[in-house]
């Protein structure tokens, strides 16, 4: 699929080099992170033995991790990374997240990484909109997500968002649904 000249395709096996590729160029992302601390509640000890690489290698391998990538040529330059709250059970703030909740959603996208040779051209966007067609695809149903509530005379820099912003969200038609932990929130949309 493409979204603005952009192709899109689910993170899996066949993509896994390019999802690597765009990891490796920035240091494994969000400090070496390689987007698994949503999968960490509780901490599989797994994760320890083999390192975050390879533990979302494995993830990737047993289809136990879900993202858009966004492609220009052969390269991955942005993703979304989307799952059930099973399989993305650690969110930030996630104590409070539960007390809020009144409908769990089918899926949640948790964490979003544009190259840096790509970013505020609306690559995260783009990959959250692949990431929708991705669920869409697979069924559907009630989407969360949890950006960050900046203020639109604070200025953040792009580095730090790893879910975006409220407002981008609200133009992808997400609707504000309440405050979670210290400059974030909860927005949901039914695909």
């Amino acid at each position: 699929m493409t979204v603005d000249g952009y192709r899109i395709e689910a993170l899996g096996p066949g993509t896994w080099d390019a999802f690597a590729g765009l990891a490796e160029r920035h240091n494994g992302v969000w400090g070496g992170c390689w987007c698994t601390w949503f999968h960490l509640h509780p901490d599989p000890p797994e994760r320890r033995e083999l390192g975050h690489r390879e533990f979302k290698r494995q993830l990737v391998q047993q289809d136990r991790t879900h993202a858009a990538l966004v492609f220009d040529g052969d390269e991955a330059i942005a993703w979304a990374q989307f799952g059930s709250v099973a399989e993305l059970p650690n969110i930030h703030h996630r104590k409070e997240w539960e007390q809020g909740v009144t409908q769990p959603p089918d899926y949640r996208i948790t964490c979003l990484f544009v190259d840096r040779r790509y970013r505020r051209q609306g690559m995260a966007a783009i990959a959250v909109r692949g990431a929708l067609e991705l669920i869409a695809a697979a069924g559907g149903g009630l989407v969360e997500s949890y950006p960050h509530d900046v203020p639109p005379e604070k200025k953040m820099s792009a580095s730090f968002l790893y879910n975006a912003t409220r407002s981008m969200y609200e133009q992808l038609g997400f609707t504000y649904q309440r405050p979670k932990g210290k400059g974030n929130c909860v927005m949901t949309k039914t695909v």
